[in-house]
């Protein structure tokens, strides 16, 4: 199971597995108060593209499907995610201010449409 939780928010017991998925350092935050069990950079939306991106909701629908074929092409670094899932609860750590459109919620949702695609490929 994957869930979402900003960087400035405190760490939990309940968030399992905290693995941040930003290129770049949430500003402001510690590697003690980030309390983060991984960082995997590769995750993230490419450079070129997060600042096409800019954060405009406008750009949304287009962003996720371009970051989305990033991730396609990117197997190894979503297959290390998968396999911490199969551990237990994984909750992407993220530094948007905007919670609805950011680069680790595309992620999260690229993550449930293919375990939907796989469950739905097993049932055949």
């Amino acid at each position: 199971m994957f869930q979402l939780k900003r960087a400035y928010d405190p760490a939990s017991p309940d968030d399992g597995c905290r693995v941040l998925v930003e290129r770049l350092w949430p500003r402001g935050v510690s590697k003690e108060r980030a309390a983060l069990d991984a960082w995997l950079k590769g995750l993230a939306p490419s450079a070129g593209l997060r600042k096409w991106y800019g954060h405009a909701p406008e750009r949304w629908e287009e962003f996720r499907r371009r970051y989305w074929d990033e991730l396609r092409s990117n197997r190894e670094a979503v297959s290390e995610l998968r396999e911490r899932e199969r551990e237990g609860k994984v909750t992407l750590i993220y530094a948007a201010h905007d919670e609805e459109h950011s680069g680790a919620l595309a992620l999260k949702l690229f993550l449930a449409r293919q375990k939907a695609k796989a469950r739905a490929g097993t049932r055949r």
